[in-house]
């Protein structure tokens, strides 16, 4: 099987993730790629492959050279929410020349909208039809992995001690959260998005803020001097922050609130942000522009109309794996040894390698040659998954003979 028909496979597959259940995983629909995935892997002489009771695969792999360290190759089953997540009627192109690519409701892929597109002119691609998500992210990743492990089973390559796992629910930020550590993974690999020549070893650290505003409802007929409108002070509150401290206008390393959600009515209306930012001051910096603009509101509307909930959702794995070189140079060596210059770009957004370096398994994320992920123009490039299992493939070979 191939790494496309392997990815045509999973994303037909629905694995939505949900961010308002109390279970774990949070669909059940999840489990159903992972049964699948751990017979593909029983088929792929892993036999000890299984799916524990909160939906994470776990197989292991031997090494074949003594090696004493343990790698793990990790990417997640689930896909955002923002659409419906199951795609059955994916558009291929072959040997895209550039061209719009014209999906259902009128929209268009095009370079002018994307530039992205160009650096895969000439490959396959394999997109939406404009009605769901694709499920690239990372339902390429998994791809990516499975094909590198049938290479290195079928032609017995070298390779070092190798756990796979694939995890439930990281697109609502919980995909560590019961991820087994007693597995005694030396360092691993996330592959999760993006050109397969980007590591990413930075993201963003990450909090949220939930905001309740109490108003004062009054018959508007009689309200002057009386009435506090909370959708209005909300309102307010979103004026006080800085314009262009939006994803709207911000890229890089530059940091944002974001409003996601709001919802209310005269009486009471409840707010959450996103803030994000990759330093660590400049985050301090924005949690406390927050805890001002309430403080103000309160002293303007009077005590206890604005409550602040701030909590802390991931950190920056940058500062830790700087600490551990090597396993950044890895990649860098194996990418080089198949033609590739490695770059580095920090992800604006979080990863399961962000807790996971937390947790002790350093964590860097390698690219799958996707892109527009959480929408209806997201695309994968099977020419690039195809290279980047051969770069999986090398990057074995490199800790299990060279580390």
């Amino acid at each position: 099987m191939s790494t496309k028909e392997r990815f045509l496979t999973y994303i037909a597959f629905d694995t939505q993730s949900n961010p308002n259940s109390e279970t774990f995983p949070s669909t059940e629909r999840q489990k159903r790629l992972g049964e699948h995935l751990v017979e593909e892997l029983r088929k792929l002489g892993i036999d000890n492959a299984y799916l524990d009771q909160y939906g994470y695969v776990y197989g292991f792999f031997p090494t074949n050279r003594n090696s004493k360290l343990t790698v793990g190759l990790i990417a997640h089953m689930d896909t955002a929410q923002e659409m419906p997540g199951q795609c059955l009627n994916p558009k291929i192109i072959a040997n895209w020349q550039g061209e719009d690519i014209k999906l259902e409701n009128g929209l268009v892929l095009s370079t002018k909208a994307f530039p992205i597109l160009n650096k895969y002119l000439g490959h396959e691609l394999i997109t939406t039809d404009g009605t769901t998500l694709l499920g690239a992210d990372d339902k390429s990743g998994i791809a990516i992995i499975m094909d590198a492990i049938h290479q290195l089973v079928k032609e017995d390559l070298p390779r070092p001690n190798v756990m796979v796992v694939f995890t439930p629910d990281e697109e609502i930020g919980q995909g560590t959260k019961h991820f087994d550590y007693s597995k005694k993974i030396d360092f691993a690999y996330t592959l999760d998005g993006g050109p397969i020549d980007v590591i990413n070893f930075e993201n963003f650290n990450a909090w949220s803020a939930d905001i309740t505003i109490e108003g004062k409802a009054i018959h508007p007929g009689d309200a002057k001097n009386k009435m506090v409108n909370s959708l209005l002070v909300a309102m307010e509150l979103q004026s006080l922050l800085p314009t262009f401290e939006n994803p709207a206008f911000t890229e890089k390393y530059e940091g944002f609130y974001h409003l996601t959600e709001m919802s209310g009515t005269v009486a009471q209306t409840k707010i959450h942000y996103i803030i994000r930012n990759h330093d660590e001051t400049k985050i301090k910096q924005q949690l406390e522009l927050m805890k001002s603009v309430c403080s103000f509101l309160n002293q303007k509307y009077g005590a206890n109309t604005v409550d602040l909930q701030l909590k802390e959702s991931y950190a920056n794995m940058r500062p830790l794996l700087l600490k551990r070189h090597e396993v950044l140079e890895y990649p860098i060596k194996a990418l080089k040894r198949k033609g590739i210059i490695a770059s580095f770009e920090p992800i604006r957004g979080g990863t399961d390698g962000a807790r996971l370096t937390y947790g002790g398994i350093p964590c860097p994320n390698l690219g799958t040659g996707s892109g527009n992920h959480h929408g209806p123009y997201e695309f994968a490039s099977v020419d690039a998954m195809d290279k980047m299992a051969e770069v999986l493939v090398e990057l074995m070979k490199i800790i299990a003979l060279e580390a």
